[in-house]
């Protein structure tokens, strides 16, 4: 049976995080060549890294998942939103960060990939909007954290023009 619409969502689900597209760089395509010293630098006191935008886009993303799946467990930090993460680099705790991520990406995709063209205008418990809706809000939320990582980038290389 052929599901069109869902077909298209995760398209546009798969080119917001790490797949081709012609808008440019992805979320993970933002975190390519990113250094542990990088990804914890801040712009002023008090703004975020793009290590913490890393966790709080992973953070969201699990928050879709628990709609979805409400046996997906807890997220494995406490908290909820933004994550404090640290100053220093730490090469570690940085990789594993970015894996959290791609794990939690990982198993938001299978999920939405397990749906029918139907369910996307189901509106799951603890949710006030559709399926469908928050497949494509979670899309949106990684192309716009990608962005600011990349300006992030920018601005944590001076007179580097290459990001």
């Amino acid at each position: 049976m052929s599901q069109p619409r869902l077909a298209e969502l995760l398209r546009s689900f798969d080119q917001a995080y790490d797949r081709k597209s012609w808008h440019g760089t992805t979320l993970r395509g933002s975190l390519r060549n990113l250094t542990p010293a990088e990804a914890a630098w801040r712009p002023a006191p008090g703004r975020h890294s793009a290590w913490e935008l890393v966790v709080h886009s992973a953070y969201w993303k699990w928050s879709v998942l628990r709609r979805l799946d409400p046996a997906a467990g807890e997220f494995p930090e406490s908290g909820s939103n933004f994550f404090g993460r640290p100053d220093t680099p730490d090469e570690r705790a940085w990789r594993r960060d970015v894996e959290l991520l791609g794990t939690v990406h990982r198993r938001l995709r299978a999920a939405i990939a397990g749906l029918s063209d139907d369910d996307l205008e189901r509106v799951p418990r603890g949710s006030k909007t559709t399926i469908g809706d928050l497949v494509r809000g979670v899309s949106a939320h990684d192309l716009y954290h990608a962005g600011q990582i990349q300006l992030l980038k920018r601005l944590a290389r001076p007179g580097n023009d290459e990001v």
